[in-house]
């Protein structure tokens, strides 16, 4: 008699529907407590304050301590098959696009294009060969310089999603743009005023140069109506190129850093290409040719907040801050560094192109 025990086949693990009801539970009520603090931060931390300091903040910091309570309870893996946060990420971006309306962006005429295309070009290459300088991680280096040259969080997000970025990395990105808006916001009107520089020019400054789309319109606000128009305009402009860039870095990422220069299959190409960029583009189009009315477009801005304010519910539920200690000092030194080039840089072709050529 054979006495050795037949192999039992694995029987595949049934999926904890308890814990994703319960996961999606918490993280839904931390997305509405987020939500309810981005529209009262004026009542909490001031008016000038609430501008810059947007819901990825509060979103990322309500998970943070949400996530201490599951891991001190032993909860945390039950309900981690409800954390999702890159279905999130990507969602809120492909809403995104219908903010991106191409025929505003052509009324601002070819200036508004040209300084775009200037911008995130030299701003995105400088960013690179710094982190180069610092010894930056590739994925970390391409989420900077993609946040820094377009248009802060939504480019960041963007890039990560392309290039397979640690959620570490995003994080980290997301603040230092977060806290940097601030001062921008309210130290580059009162800087404008003091150049003298009119209207146009100080809101292409504005638009071409702070990374969050709340602090453009509230620098725009401060200095004049009419900046905050053109402010806004440029910085849609730059919006616009998030999906090239995206498709960029995951083609540059899929054939050359994980391949070695080897070229790829185009199955491969295909697996990793941000599948997202075509939502965007497709929902910008469409908002373009005015499918959407006014209601539709608050609408759908709300659900991306929404898709966002869960996605950053999800990052801080994940994260730890041993996973920041190791990404050390070295990214906020290269963020500031590429910040003062980007202000010096768009105070430059703003002037030339708003002021000189005007």
């Amino acid at each position: 008699m054979n006495m050795q025990a037949e192999k039992a086949p694995q029987q595949k693990a049934s999926p904890n529907y308890a814990g994703i009801i319960i996961g999606l539970i918490v993280i839904a009520l931390l997305a509405y407590t987020t939500n309810w603090l981005s529209h009262n931060s004026a009542k909490i931390v001031g008016k000038d304050f609430s501008k810059a300091l947007e819901y990825p903040l509060w979103a990322a910091l309500l998970g943070l301590i949400a996530n201490a309570v599951v891991t001190s309870t032993g909860t945390k893996e039950m309900i981690k098959p409800a954390i999702r946060t890159e279905l999130f990420l990507k969602t809120g971006l492909v809403l995104m696009g219908a903010s991106v309306n191409l025929g505003v962006i052509v009324s601002i005429g070819s200036k508004g294009i040209i300084q775009g295309l200037i911008m995130i070009t030299c701003v995105f290459f400088f960013t690179w060969w710094l982190c180069d300088r610092f010894g930056i991680s590739e994925s970390m280096k391409a989420v900077m310089a993609t946040a820094i040259s377009i248009c802060g969080v939504s480019a960041a997000i963007a890039a990560a999603g392309s290039v397979l970025a640690k959620k570490e990395e995003l994080a980290y990105v997301t603040a230092l743009v977060i806290f940097t808006a601030l001062p921008l916001m309210v130290l580059m009107p009162w800087l404008a005023n003091v150049l003298g520089l009119a209207p146009e020019v100080a809101g292409a400054w504005f638009g071409g140069n702070i990374d969050t789309s709340a602090a453009v319109v509230g620098a725009g606000t401060i200095h004049g109506e009419a900046t905050a128009k053109i402010a806004a305009v440029i910085k849609m402009t730059q919006n616009a190129l998030i999906g090239f860039v995206a498709f960029a870095l995951a083609f540059y990422f899929t054939t050359v850093v994980e391949k070695g220069g080897q070229k790829p299959s185009a199955s491969v190409i295909w697996e990793r290409f941000p599948k997202f960029v075509l939502g965007f583009i497709f929902t910008s189009i469409v908002a373009s040719m005015g499918f959407f009315d006014k209601g539709d477009l608050t609408a759908i801005k709300n659900l991306q907040q929404w898709a966002f304010n869960l996605a950053f519910v999800c990052i801080g539920l994940e994260l730890t801050f041993v996973d920041f200690k190791h990404l050390g000092g070295k990214p906020t030194y290269v963020f500031l560094i590429a910040t003062v080039f980007n202000t010096l840089l768009a105070l430059l072709v703003s002037y030339i192109l708003f002021g000189v050529l005007a």
